[in-house]
């Protein structure tokens, strides 16, 4: 039976800063789904008027001399992105029903098992003849992506006017709501970074959050999330106020891009697993707060939950996982990061780093320290960032000049918070080290210092490559591009066409390098044994018993995900599987190799 849910069975995470920047002006009118940070307001204004000009349509100038300029330029700019996307997609519609080679092209990007496809295949043909009932098909099922957003609601600082500070509506991450939520969206907030309960309370002064009289929401929540545990403690608490999650957005906790979020040795299968078990324990007890959050406001409260749907994301690379992961989970979208940054129709990326992701191979992706946010943090060697940050340290000019201060949310030099990868951080830091150069010893100097130096401008750096590749003017300290691929990025290796990787998603071509590439679980899993082994051996402080017993359940839990996956896939089944079972028999032993520090 057809519905006008996604034509799509993937979505396209947030990126950055800026390698999403404009995805959905990109590819939300062929039905794909794709998510928007907007964290920086600098970065969305210059788009504006890229894009503005680009459609000729009108300018206006939102300078940082309007009293809630951030929240305005993030409204602005999303409305923008409304408009364009809306002119695509009837454009795109038109085009279909003018060109049979449009259409067929259509056609061969869509999943083999859509019933939209099916439809379209028989309506084509019939021949021309009913161009009319075409036309009714795709009106009626013909569905443009989501421009989704996302906040990282950690990234939410305190700001200052003249020394005094501003009420806490206008703190970085609440203007970025406001602005989300003024705009003419019917669409979803991505909330990642774990919970922030001043921020979740401030969705309650917007009404498009709550459901209207025939319990549609125009703007909706989804939380991204590690593991059940989290999902139900911030589902609930968001349902006493009233606040409805429509999706929670399941990450593998390393094998993804960005910040990582490492769990307690809890393995993606387990934890897909037991979502997939008690979604409807979920569904229902999250409704039953939800109805009280609703009364108590005065507001009608709905008799049957609202739709609640699943996702993941994290190191998905064949269609055989794809696949894998919507049949046995029963999750309603895979999201596919990284394999996009190759895909120039999709994402916002300079030439040389493209270039520099094609020709990157298994040992330069790697989980960096660079994070101001103290975060383990995907990245890749060779990014012009690093060139440049090390020229700096090189001539005794550590840190970076700070522009945009997104990241200032230390407070141990003042209540105003600073960046841990400015200059006057680091400066300040460095100078603390050289007064106790002669008290340690010479490599635990060396230590401090690549600590202090080895902290980037994630704020400037992951927005430079839109601003490269739209030949729009930098200004400032030059800090080049960073970028933060999953390490499945490596057995990508060449730019592709967005028809390609379409079709590679969806079993009817191939874009993967020849390299091996191991199971996305097996890959996940070698990873979290790598991070326990490297916790060990970097642990520098006395092992209490809390640590100890941390690192026991840690690798219990992996021992636990390990025969989960013996007994989800079966020897029997196919040669993929024999593979899995060996490097499941290895993976095992080397855990059992992980000797754990005795507490004395």
């Amino acid at each position: 039976m057809l519905t006008s849910k996604s034509i799509h069975t993937f979505h396209i995470p947030v990126m950055g800063l800026a390698y999403t920047i404009d995805s959905p002006i990109r590819v939300a009118h062929y039905g794909i789904s794709s998510v928007i940070s907007i964290i920086d307001d600098e970065l969305m204004e210059k788009m504006s008027l890229y894009y503005s000009k680009k459609f000729s349509l009108p300018y206006k100038e939102i300078s940082k001399k309007v009293q809630d300029y951030r929240a305005e330029r993030i409204t602005s700019y999303l409305n923008l992105v409304d408009i364009i996307v809306k002119k695509k997609f009837t454009e795109f519609k038109t085009e279909l029903l003018e060109s049979k080679l449009a259409l067929e092209n259509f056609l061969a990007t869509l999943p083999n098992t859509s019933s939209i496809k099916e439809g379209l295949s028989n309506l084509m043909n019939e021949g021309t003849a009913h161009k009319e009932s075409l036309d009714n098909f795709l009106e009626m099922y013909l569905k443009v992506g989501d421009i989704d957003v996302n906040i990282m609601t950690k990234v939410d600082k305190d700001n200052f006017t003249k020394n005094e500070q501003l009420p806490i509506e206008f703190n970085d991450a609440h203007a970025s709501l406001r602005g989300f939520a003024n705009s003419n969206l019917n669409s979803s907030v991505v909330l990642s970074a774990g919970m922030n309960p001043r921020l979740y309370s401030y969705f309650e002064n917007f009404k498009d959050f709550f459901p209207d009289k025939n319990n549609q929401l125009k703007k909706r929540i989804i939380l991204k999330v590690s593991d059940y545990r989290s999902a139900i403690i911030q589902g609930k608490f968001l349902a006493k106020k009233g606040l409805w999650v429509s999706e929670y957005r399941i990450e593998s906790g390393l094998n993804c891009g960005g910040h990582a979020f490492a769990t307690d040795g809890i393995l993606l299968g387990p934890i897909l697993e037991e979502f997939k078990n008690k979604k409807a324990e979920l569904l229902q007890d999250t409704h039953d707060v939800f109805v009280k959050g609703l009364t108590q406001k005065g507001l009608t409260a709905p008799e049957q939950p609202l739709d609640l749907k699943l996702t993941v994301q994290g190191g998905v690379g064949t269609a055989g996982e794809h696949e894998f992961l919507l049949e046995n989970y029963l999750v309603d979208s895979v999201g596919w990061g990284s394999p996009f940054l190759l895909v120039p129709e999709a994402t916002s990326v300079d030439a040389k780093t493209r270039t520099l992701l094609a020709n990157a191979i298994e040992k330069d992706f790697y989980l960096s320290n660079i994070s101001p946010l103290g975060i383990p943090f995907n990245t890749i060697k060779g990014t012009t960032n690093e060139y440049h940050k090390q020229k700096r340290i090189d001539n005794n000019k550590a840190g970076s000049s700070c522009p945009k201060k997104y990241l200032a949310l230390s407070k141990e030099l003042g209540p105003e918070g600073i960046c841990t990868a400015s200059k006057k951080y680091q400066d300040i830091k460095l100078q603390e080290l050289e007064t106790k150069r002669l008290e340690i010893s010479q490599d635990a100097y060396k230590n401090k210092k690549n600590k202090i130096n080895e902290k980037a401008c994630l704020c400037v750096g992951l927005a430079n490559a839109s601003f490269l590749e739209n030949n729009i003017k930098i200004k400032g300290q030059e800090q080049g591009v960073v970028i933060c691929p999953g390490p499945n990025m490596a057995y990508f290796n060449t730019e592709v066409s967005l028809f390609k990787m379409m079709r590679h998603i969806y079993r009817n071509d191939s874009v993967l390098s020849s390299i091996y590439r191991p199971n996305m679980f097996i890959k996940e899993l070698k990873m979290y044994i790598d991070y326990l082994k490297k916790e060990i051996e970097t642990f520098s402080e006395n092992i209490t018993n809390k640590q100890s017993k941390k690192w026991e359940v840690f690798k219990s839990n992996l021992f636990d995900g390990i025969v989960y996956y013996e007994n989800l896939f079966p020897t029997s089944k196919t040669t993929e599987n024999v593979i899995i079972q060996k490097e499941l028999k290895f993976y095992k032993e080397e855990l059992i190799a992980v000797s754990l520090p005795v507490l004395v």
